[in-house]
């Protein structure tokens, strides 16, 4: 995406061809962004990618036992954030956060 080129956010990287290049990726992402929450890497046979179909995106909740408690659909169109929510407030008890909200657009400046 433009958007992960260097001269925005600077996340591309070469396709790796190996597990330890993968996890190179992901350590530097997760140091770099300080992103802390816990996440798996796939192996390179993309096993896990296969078994989910996560792709393009798809939301899934693992209960206590790591097993697949929660699968939402497949997005874009059956992604449901909301719906996760509310399972999860179901499930679990009510979300003690607010529910996250897109940025108000900053004023143009004049010149």
């Amino acid at each position: 995406m433009k958007s992960n080129l260097k001269e925005k956010d600077d996340v591309c990287y070469a396709q790796p061809k190996t597990l330890e290049q993968r996890l190179a990726i992901a350590n530097d992402f997760t140091k770099r962004f300080k992103y802390d929450v816990p996440f798996g890497i796939d192996e390179m046979s993309n096993a896990a990618n296969d078994a989910y179909a996560a792709w393009p995106e798809r939301l899934y909740v693992l209960d206590e036992s790591g097993r697949i408690s929660y699968k939402g659909g497949n997005g874009p169109f059956k992604y449901d954030p909301k719906e996760v929510r509310a399972w999860l407030a179901q499930r679990y008890g009510e979300v003690k956060h607010p529910e996250a909200t897109p940025a108000a657009a900053a004023p143009e400046k004049k010149s």
